[in-house]
């Protein structure tokens, strides 16, 4: 049994000799803390295969899930920020941005693609979280304006999938005009009978929430994803009572009406591909 056990007390390894895991190779599961090896995250869609959990992902990862072979024109790729306010909090808001984009490689929280889902063509725009809490500002704005418009021009459907903590305080009025502009934008994707297909995902909060998130021809979410406008806190201490368990979550918000079904990660892309074969 003496592998069980070490015979001898004492045994050090030199530090250069010492090996370590790469960094990305293993990931914990939020939920029941298990480890994930990253080739079986990617292999189950980024869903942790013991308890189901939807790991957040962006829209790298996304487009990859959804886009047949990962194949895709990027459309809009150069737009970035600029600072009409000239904000500074703790620091000037050009530097957020730049740090923001050396962290990510993103220009901004959103980033377009026009590819193909099961063969069918499909514009999709993904929010991404890591860029500023996925803020909504001009670039947002401008992207799914641009988007829209690009599939209006070539006559294509349009997937959203929303991942925010709401309207980027950076950029203050500015970021609000965005969900004027983008919901107008929408109603002429209507006008033009082109389908709109919104994906809340984990998290959606805020102006985002309260403007294209949930304007979709169909609304759909992943399980378990946080869904709403304010924060849990601040809805109880303004109504001054305890919210119901579950509250803001997918299933509630499907339970209230808002969402049309939540649809596991893993069964996404032949959902969406068999909802734009009966409309098309």
């Amino acid at each position: 049994m003496a592998w069980f056990k070490r015979d001898r007390a004492g045994i050090n390894t030199a530090t250069e000799n010492k090996k370590e895991a790469p960094d990305g190779l293993w990931n914990k599961c939020p939920s029941c803390k298990k480890p994930l090896l990253k080739s079986e995250q990617i292999e189950n869609k980024y869903v942790c295969q013991y308890c189901g959990y939807h790991l957040r992902i962006g829209s790298a990862e996304y487009f990859s899930v959804l886009f047949d072979d990962n194949q895709f024109t990027e459309l809009f790729g150069s737009l970035r920020s600029a600072d009409p306010l000239n904000f500074e909090d703790t620091k000037k808001y050009t530097e957020r941005i730049a740090e923001s984009h050396a962290k990510t490689g993103l220009n901004d929280a959103i980033r377009s693609g026009h590819g193909k889902i099961e063969g069918q063509d499909l514009v999709i725009a993904c929010m991404d979280f890591t860029f500023i809490g996925g803020s909504m500002g001009s670039v947002v704005g401008e992207k799914i304006a641009r988007s829209i418009d690009y599939c209006i021009q070539h006559k294509l459907p349009f997937l959203l999938i929303s991942k925010s903590g709401g309207a980027r305080m950076m950029e203050a009025a500015f970021s609000l005009m965005q969900m004027a502009k983008t919901s107008a934008k929408l109603a002429l994707l209507g006008q033009a009978k082109l389908p709109y297909i919104s994906l809340l995902t984990d998290p959606t909060t805020g102006g985002v929430t309260a403007s294209y998130a949930m304007l979709g021809d169909i609304n759909i979410a992943e399980p378990g994803a946080l869904i709403g406008f304010a924060g849990p806190r601040v809805i109880k201490e303004t109504i001054k009572k305890d919210l119901p368990k579950g509250f803001q979550t997918a299933e509630f918000v499907l339970e209230h009406g808002f969402l049309d079904f939540i649809v596991d990660r893993r069964e996404m892309k032949h959902k969406i591909a068999t909802f734009l074969r009966n409309i098309l």
